[in-house]
């Protein structure tokens, strides 16, 4: 180990500055490498965040406009969402989907207590909707079954709304707020991302608009979805309910409009894949300067040490011993400036991880344990690369043409 030391220490200092920008390449190709990989991941980690549990498993479910006549009806025709296609969807999806809930978007609506006021949009949702839409209940509770059965008077504020309200996020739940000309309790305060709605019961809110049965959006449940033929069967499901209950044509693409999920979730996964190859392929092309240089610091150490060659070979060394010194040394000296590169693109990565908290299109972009050993393995592939035409050049020495010549 130590004469393998002595002798990369020899082939680094023949010429300096070839040698530092050789092994400034190699660095900065795996230091690209590791950032763009750590990127990928914190990419994949937003996605499969956002994708995971019912969330991913789930058909969202519009009114549209029809594109074609049927049944005497002409094109052009709005269909609404009405609460009994709920019961509709239940019915027909017995065996494969688990449930259809919905929402009712009311106007925005000015929120107030004696001290201060806010204006912001409020939604009739069934308790399923905290999972669906990923709030995060950091104080009281959010809508429950028995809120819809009674139709209560209940609502959930996000934080900002609660602070601006309260003052303390603590003082909100048990308090009451004025809305819509009705006196609300708060029962809870969610955080998220993105998200501000107040949250009210869907019965409440059904109750209180006025709208002859019509809701928002429908949510269907379908966690058995497994495969695109799944997702496919479920959303055919649910169209030809829908098409059956409001009398338009199944294939009519829109008479209501459909976002099927786990359909996306598989689509960005096959994103995923693309990218994380994409990736691959930059940071290896990447390194290939790095990859030349070295080959070509190798190839002017076997040259410059023909004679030494030709003195191991008389007396008696094998070309194979000399193939694997010649590689082995290669595969040193690409790694010893690979792993530079790779610890400052850690610590590169470790700053955009903080500077990113918080963002939706990306979450703890790092390199996980698997990527190391990847990246290692690409190291190891490219130092042995470099290192095998001069290798081979090495084996060729001809021990009395090496003693004569020198």
């Amino acid at each position: 180990m130590i004469d393998l030391l002595l002798e990369i220490g020899q082939t680094l200092s023949h010429n300096k500055l070839r040698t530092a920008l050789t092994g400034f390449a190699v660095m900065w190709g795996i230091f690209m490498l590791i950032i763009l990989l750590g990127m990928g991941h914190g990419v994949f980690n937003a996605f499969s965040y956002d994708m995971s549990g019912d969330r991913t498993k789930s058909i969202n479910v519009w009114g549209g406009m029809t594109t074609k006549p049927y049944k005497g009806y002409q094109e052009n025709r709005y269909i609404p969402l009405e609460y009994q296609d709920i019961s509709a969807i239940d019915h027909d999806g017995r065996g494969v989907i688990r449930k259809a809930v919905a929402i009712k978007d009311l106007d925005s609506a000015q929120v107030s207590t004696q001290k201060d006021y806010i204006t912001d949009r409020v939604s009739g949702v069934f308790p399923s909707a905290a999972k669906l839409d990923r709030l995060n209940i950091t104080k009281g509770r959010f809508i429950n079954d028995n809120d819809l059965l009674q139709k209560r008077k209940v609502i959930v504020l996000n934080e900002r709304s609660a602070r601006m309200l309260f003052g303390e996020v603590e003082d909100a739940v048990g308090k009451y707020v004025n809305a819509m000309k009705l006196s609300w309790q708060v029962v809870g305060v969610y955080s998220h991302d993105w998200q501000d709605n107040a949250y009210v019961p869907f019965e409440t809110a059904m109750a209180l608009s006025g709208s002859n049965g019509r809701v928002s959006t429908i949510n269907v449940l379908a966690p058995d979805m497994k495969t695109q033929e799944d997702a496919d069967a479920a959303e055919k499901l649910v169209k030809t309910t829908l098409a059956r209950e409001h009398e338009f044509d199944p294939t009519d693409s829109g008479g209501v409009y459909i976002w099927n999920r786990f359909t996306g979730y598989l689509q960005g996964m096959t994103a995923m894949t693309i990218l994380e190859m994409a990736i691959w392929i930059i940071g290896i092309l990447t390194m290939l300067t790095g990859i030349v240089g070295v080959s070509n610091i190798m190839f002017v150490s076997v040259k410059e040490r023909t004679h030494e060659i030709g003195i191991r070979r008389a007396i008696g060394a094998k070309p194979r011993s000399i193939l694997i010194q010649i590689i082995t040394e290669s595969v040193a000296l690409t790694a010893l400036f690979g792993y530079i590169g790779i610890f400052f693109g850690m610590l590169v990565l470790a700053g955009l991880a903080k500077a990113f908290t918080g963002m939706d299109f990306i979450r703890d972009p790092s390199v996980t344990l698997s990527i190391a050993v990847e990246v290692t393995v690409v190291l190891v592939v490219a130092g042995a690369f470099a290192g095998l035409f001069p290798a081979l050049k090495a084996t060729k020495v001809k021990p009395v043409e090496a003693l004569r010549d020198e």
